[in-house]
């Protein structure tokens, strides 16, 4: 079978499987534009799938990405007969991925400069309003949602009586209930006023974060917003191995600061880590282990308690 025809069928069998197969639909195509456009699934070689993967970037982990995507195509290919063989070289032939930095984490004080200056940042706004954008900080932080999460919350998904936000096919294709604690749910009460004056196109269906206009407020807009508000604030990239500050980061130092008070209060970190993984979304508990590594203040709160624990002073 033609490779474009195959890998049609499979982007359409993953979907019909409830898969959303962006990604890797996207690398697949971007595959077939590298070989003749009539080539079929066996004439594929080697040579032409260590070249795609190769690029002309440094190593990142797409490499790695791409090299999943393929492999689930052939897998596929070979197990409906469109392809007699793999022409991926072997796993263990592939270079190991480079180590990410970390994440930048923000301190209370930077979140308290940040909350401060969203009114100026916000000034001259036409359809992204201050009032909205400082809820959704708000929300990204004390919730811990991915922002494409939050921008997808409508008004039904909002349940201030209860404090509760329903967060509907997430990353992972995944729908959970997140619990809000009582300074956010009021900044999410007093949001939800303001949000009852705006239209609402599609009802309790509409967007719970919306513009002026009452459309929903897009992912591009808020990143551009926040990339001002450091900007205003004068909050930039460390000289210390860490990425630099971005709107996601606040979802990780969500994290890492409730593991910080938690290892304060004296609670037991490792019993509870697994919660703060299913109320983050995380796929599984590796996703949520890496930030107890991920800042020195949180470092030395686990080193302070291990010190506490070894003399007989804590035994939880």
């Amino acid at each position: 079978m033609i490779l474009r025809n195959a890998i049609d069928h499979y982007v359409a069998w993953r979907r019909a499987h409830g898969a959303r197969v962006i990604a890797a639909a996207r690398t697949l195509h971007q595959f077939c534009k590298t070989v003749p456009e009539h080539t079929c699934c066996n004439a594929v070689t080697e040579r032409h799938v260590r070249q795609f993967l190769d690029g002309t970037n440094p190593l990142t982990r797409e490499r790695a990405n791409k090299y999943g995507a393929l492999s689930g195509f052939y897998r596929y290919a070979i197990s409906r007969g469109y392809a007699s063989r793999s022409p991926l070289p072997a796993a263990d032939e592939e270079p190991r991925e480079p180590v990410s930095a970390p994440s930048y984490i923000y301190s209370r004080e930077e979140l308290q400069h940040l909350f401060k200056a969203v009114e100026i940042s916000r000034k001259h706004a036409i359809r992204l309003d201050s009032d909205t954008f400082r809820t959704l900080l708000l929300t990204l932080y004390g919730a811990g949602l991915r922002t494409s999460e939050a921008l997808h919350l409508t008004i039904r998904d909002v349940d201030l009586a209860n404090a509760v936000l329903t967060v509907r096919n997430t990353k992972f294709y995944k729908s959970r209930l997140v619990p809000v604690a009582s300074r956010l749910a009021n900044a999410l009460e007093a949001y939800a006023k303001q949000r009852s004056t705006r239209p609402m196109p599609e009802g309790m269906e509409s967007a719970f974060f919306a513009n002026r206009d009452g459309t929903q407020v897009r992912k591009y807009n808020v990143n551009h917003a926040f990339k001002r508000l450091l900007e205003t604030t004068g909050i930039g990239r460390q000289n210390d191995g860490r990425r630099a500050p971005c709107l996601h980061a606040l979802r990780h130092t969500a994290a890492v600061h409730r593991l910080t008070s938690w290892y304060r209060e004296g609670a037991d970190v490792q019993r509870l880590l697994p919660a703060l993984s299913t109320y983050l979304g995380h796929v599984n508990l590796n996703c949520t282990s890496v930030y107890l590594s991920m800042t020195p203040e949180l470092l030395h709160e686990a080193s302070v308690r291990f010190d506490r624990y070894i003399n007989g002073g804590d035994h939880a």
